[in-house]
This record gives C-alpha cells, structure tokens and sequence, in this order.
C-alpha cells in the first residue's frame, strides 16, 4: 500500500512537470531586438569648394604678376621679341605664379588639381576661339554674297568674274551636293548597316581582319580614294566624269566612318534582349532585325549622319571625278557636276573680289550644312541604346494594348470553335 502511494505521488509529480513544460512552450513569446540609436549628424558637414572671392583674388593677383614678369623679361632683360613668344610667356609666368600662390593656403593635391584646372580650361578656351574666329571670319568674308537672294537660287552659267554680286549664285553646287550625298547614302547606308551588324554580331579572325581594314580606311586620304575611282572607273571602264562617280568616291570616305559608329552603337545594345529573342526561339536574323536594329536606331542615325558630314566636305575626289561646271546639271550619269567644297575652292582662287566673296560665301553655307548636320546627330543620339522617345513611347503602349485586346479575345474564339466541333 505504501508503495503504491509512492508511485502514484511520483506520477502526479511527472504529470505536474509536463503540464509545466507544455505550458512554456504553447505559449512562446518574442522578443524583438533593441533598435539601434539614429546617427548622429556630423558636427562638421563637408562642402564642396566653389569659386570663391579668394580664388578669384588669387587669380588676379598670379595674372597681374605675371604679365608684370613678362613686360620685365621682353622689355628689360632679354631682346626677345614677338606677339606670340610674349603670350606663351605670359602663360607659363601665370601658372607657375598661380601654383606658387595656391601652395601657400592649400596641401599638394589641391595644387596639382588648381593648376590642371587653368590647364584644361585654358585649352578649352583656346579651341573654342580658334573655332569661332574661323566662322566669323568666313561669315565676314562672305556676308556681302550671302545678302543676295539670287546667290542661292541663280547659277554662274551667264556671270563673269566681272559681274557683281547681284547676279549669278550656288544653285547648282547646292543641288550637285544633294545629289552626290543621296545617291552616297544609298550605297554607304546598307553597305555600312550589314558590315557593323556582321562585326557586332560573328566571332573569328575574318571578323579581326575586316575591323582591321576598316580602321585603316578610316585614315585613308581623300586623295586616293578619287584616284582610284578615276582609274577604275573613268580610265579603265571608259565612263565619263559625271555625279555617280563622285558618289562612288564619296562612298568610300563615308563607309568607314558610318561602320565604326554603328559597331559601336551595335555593342550597346544590352546582351539580355538577344537572349530573350533568342529564348523565345526566334533565329539570328529575325533577332537582329527585330531587336537589334530597332533598339539602336538612334545610333545608328546618328552614323549616318557623321558619315554624311565627313562625306560632304570632301573637294578633291569631286574634282578628279565630277570635274567643275558653272551650269545646272541634274543627270548625275552624264556631264561634270560640282558640290559646295570644290565651288568654294574654285571662286576662292579668282583674283576678282566679287568670286572671292562669292567663295567665302559658299564655304559658308557649307559650314552650315556641317554644323547642322552635327547638331542633328547630336540631338538624335542624345538618347542612350534602348531609350524611346516620347511617340515611341505612344506608339509601344498602342501597339501593346492592341495586342493585349487580341489576347483576351482568343480564348472567347477558341471556346467558340471547340464548341462548333
């Protein structure tokens, strides 16, 4: 009897501890961790240098010394003579005074990156002057030309060197350009297009070897690209010097310029849309003409731009090729026709005042042709590979929405025919 009140009472125990147990772990709690204190701001917040009155100061103060030190050393102490030995002068004096300035209140790093500052400034300063006054100066030459209207719509087929400049224009050079560039284009554009895909898109030593080639005639001199179409083309093939002969030309100065940019345009273009298209079992060919070229149509108009640019200022193979005329000629298969750049060279090597001006003149419309057609290319490309523009953006989201419509609709349209079957 003891023992069996013994071991009920060790039973009651066990069951008392488990009841215990159950209770803890039914019943568990979290205890989420302590969060941390917000940093602390910095007692001192670091600000980037602007430019200040001190460095303005110390600007001043190193150019005053400097052009001190020059008229010392060109009027004082040395025979030295000369507008330009006193400006590079003037300079170096500058920027060793200025560094010496900026090494009494700054460390050495600061020094070098004030004086490469000056450096770099000054050399963007210096080309962007050589720049204007070369525009200026051709816009000045020619302004008296260029206020005629009939220099744009007339030609020089019945005016004399003589003539004023009332009478006789650059009709027909403005034309023969247009002419030569399109039918350049039509050559240079598909041809460029295929080469840039085929070196963006295979792998192997024909593909070193033809960027090899490509990257040479970049170099190539205009010279010898007239040349060559002169000896094939007028002297071996017996064709007369006509447009389509300078477009030949002109073809082989834009073709490098117009596959280097679209390779690299090309390469751009992210890896992922290739194998997405590629994932949805599309083959290379519908890849590239689907995703590819679409996605770097900016690029790749932005090429052909510059090919164009570098194309229509060439004035040499136009020469060897097209001869000059002072008429209008619109059959670019037969007859000399003459572009902008061989014109102006024309006009500019009379000594009569009127044709100088004349030529001025039309250096300047060519300079504007340039410098528009790079403003164009600038803009187009401004928009990285793969970046729609506003009515692409329009014309995505109607084309999407139209295929999501189409979607919806063909479940109704199979139910339809499963249930006529």
């Amino acid at each position: 009897m003891t023992a069996l009140m013994g071991t009920h009472s060790i039973t009651e125990e066990l069951e008392q501890l488990s009841a215990d147990v159950w209770s803890d772990t039914a019943a568990p709690t979290t205890t989420l961790p302590p969060r941390p204190a917000p940093h602390a701001p910095p007692a001192h917040r670091r600000t980037l240098k602007k430019f200040s009155r001190a460095d303005a100061l110390t600007m001043g103060g190193a150019f005053v010394s400097a052009l001190a030190t020059t008229l010392l050393i060109f009027g004082r102490l040395t025979p030295l003579e000369g507008r330009l030995g006193f400006v590079v002068v003037l300079f170096a004096t500058y920027v060793v005074t200025y560094a010496v300035l900026v090494a009494l209140t700054d460390n050495g790093p600061a020094v070098i990156d004030r004086v490469m500052t000056v450096l770099l400034t000054s050399s963007a300063v210096t080309a962007l002057a050589a720049l204007f006054s070369v525009v200026l100066f051709v816009l000045w030459r020619g302004r008296d030309a260029l206020m005629n209207t009939n220099f744009f719509v007339q030609d020089l087929s019945v005016t004399g060197p003589l003539d004023p400049l009332d009478k006789g224009g650059i009709s027909h050079a403005i034309v023969g350009t247009l002419i030569m560039t399109l039918i350049a284009l039509v050559i240079t554009v598909p041809l460029g297009v295929a080469c840039s895909v085929y070196l963006t898109e295979s792998s192997g030593r024909a593909t070193s070897l033809v960027r090899t080639v490509v990257t040479a005639m970049t170099a190539l001199p205009s010279i010898l690209a007239g040349l060559f179409i002169f000896a094939t083309w007028i002297l071996i093939l017996g064709f007369e010097r006509s447009g389509i002969a300078a477009s030949i030309a002109m073809s082989i100065m834009m073709l490098p310029i117009i596959i280097r940019a679209a390779d690299v345009v090309l390469r751009l273009v992210p890896g992922n849309l290739r194998e997405a298209s590629a994932a949805l079992g599309a083959p290379k060919w519908r890849t590239v003409w689907h995703v590819v070229l679409p996605t770097a149509r900016s690029g790749l108009t932005t090429s052909v731009i510059l090919g164009v640019a570098r194309g229509v200022g060439e004035t040499a193979p136009i020469l060897l090729t097209a001869g000059f005329t002072s008429t209008m000629n619109l059959n670019p298969t037969k007859d000399p026709m003459v572009s902008l750049p061989l014109a102006a060279f024309e006009l500019v090597r009379s000594p009569q005042p009127a044709q100088v001006a004349r030529g001025f003149a039309t250096a300047a419309v060519l300079m504007i042709l340039v410098l528009v057609l790079f403003t164009i290319a600038r803009i187009v490309g401004g928009r990285p590979a793969g970046q729609l523009s506003k009515r692409q953006e329009r014309r995505t989201v109607t084309t999407s929405t139209k295929d999501a419509e189409r979607m919806r609709s063909l479940p109704a349209a199979l139910v339809r025919e499963h249930s006529n079957v």
